[in-house]
């Protein structure tokens, strides 16, 4: 493909990072992307390119290039602000990990749910990843109608015996708890409490008048050279894995379609509507800045001190974010995962940047997470939806770029 101009900056040191961004477009079949980090709270790397609202398989339309701006839908990364707005609650003494979901929420006590803590939520342990009804896209616009849902929904499994990644469910299950909680929806809790504060653009229920910002999600096929291992041979998925998701009446492929239509995360109405599961919507930079500010970023090395960002979570709940609160197999995802209260660790299927590492990545392609051992927070957002629910080559690429650079 043709050459995309690469904007922004990068500090001395990270040029490597902004050759790893072009290579994406370049090998890897990167549309539209934007990438930051944050480094010992000083942001050293700020990137964008290619077209913001691409056409593909239909007719030809100029293209809208990526500026500095532009906001992305930002799929599952989502889970990670949802998940914060529950913790800062828990920082602030609103809410108690290891209280009855039902103390807050009592309608959740339905199906022999009472006991369940608020931590099960958080760490997909609850088993509440599928709808024996699913939702309809005007239950989504409305928020009501899904709460009332997961609400009146048996467990899959013995609630604290084991853990699946709850794909839609885990926005509305940890979202009313946030409204219960606090009197707030959670995109109104987290525009007033955390992106406000922070000066992010970071929105879970888009503003008004804000939408021509938002660049347009384009479904891509993976470029050959992303399904090749360090061999060169070609890399297929676990046959397990694959007839989890095409077996319709399996739990994966359930847990997948808990809306019974396609949700089009382009249409305008969704990304209005408050989809604390998959709906929200952000800048790369503001991503990279949200998960700085939660480890408290700042210099750790006697150097020049870089921004000393406001810690959104004291020290013991951080260690809550973190986790490990699970490990081993996932019931959904079927591989193994690892999952703080909210957030994925860094691991074979969710690769970030060290063991330190946690943050959430988003179907398709985008992540964002914190390493408070190297000091960073990474965001990475994208339009090419590639096949994959825990990252691929290109989020790779960089994060490799970025150890790089940061063990020169």
């Amino acid at each position: 493909m043709a050459a995309v101009e690469i904007w922004g900056e990068t500090a001395e040191g990270f040029e490597p990072v902004r050759e790893a961004f072009a290579r994406n477009f370049r090998e890897y079949g990167e549309l539209g992307a934007a990438f930051a980090l944050y480094a010992d709270g000083r942001k050293v790397v700020d990137l964008w390119g290619g077209d913001a609202r691409p056409e593909v398989g239909g007719r030809p339309a100029p293209a809208v290039p990526w500026t500095a701006d532009t906001a992305q839908v930002l799929r599952s990364v989502t889970k990670g602000l949802t998940a914060a707005a529950a913790l800062h609650l828990v920082e602030h003494g609103a809410l108690d990990l290891d209280a009855p979901v039902s103390s807050y929420w009592p309608e959740f006590a339905a199906e022999g749910k009472g006991r369940i803590p608020v931590r099960w939520l958080l760490s997909h342990q609850a088993g509440l990843p599928v709808l024996d009804v699913p939702l309809r896209l005007e239950d989504l616009l409305t928020w009501e109608p899904a709460a009332a849902a997961v609400a009146a929904q048996a467990p899959a499994w013995e609630p604290g015996t084991a853990h699946g990644y709850h794909p839609y469910t885990f926005g509305w299950l940890v979202g009313e708890v946030v409204r219960r909680a606090s009197g707030r929806s959670v995109g109104h809790y987290l525009a007033e409490e955390i992106a406000r504060p922070l000066g992010l653009d970071l929105w879970i229920g888009l503003p008004a008048g804000a939408g021509p910002r938002v660049g347009r999600l384009v479904d891509l096929p993976a470029p050959e050279a992303a399904q090749a291992g360090p061999n060169g041979m070609k890399v297929r998925p676990k046959a397990s894995v694959v007839r989890a998701y095409q077996d319709h009446n399996s739990l994966t492929a359930r847990a997948f379609a808990a809306v019974r239509a396609t949700v089009d995360l382009n249409d305008p109405a969704v990304q209005a509507a408050e989809v604390p599961g998959a709906g929200g919507i952000g800048t790369a930079r503001s991503v990279a800045r949200f998960y700085a500010a939660l480890i408290g970023a700042a210099d750790r090395h006697g150097g020049a001190p870089g921004e000393r960002l406001p810690a959104l979570l004291g020290p013991a709940v951080l260690k809550e974010a973190m986790g490990p609160a699970v490990c081993g197999p996932d019931k959904v995802l079927i591989v193994n995962t690892v999952f703080g209260q909210g957030f994925f660790r860094h691991g074979a299927t969710s690769p970030m940047a060290s063991p330190a590492s946690f943050g959430h990545p988003g179907r398709g392609g985008s992540l964002g997470f914190a390493d408070p051992e190297l000091g960073i927070g990474f965001g990475y957002v994208t339009n090419g939806m590639q096949p994959g629910v825990t990252g691929d080559i290109r989020s790779r690429t960089l994060i490799a770029a970025v150890r790089a650079c940061l063990d020169a």
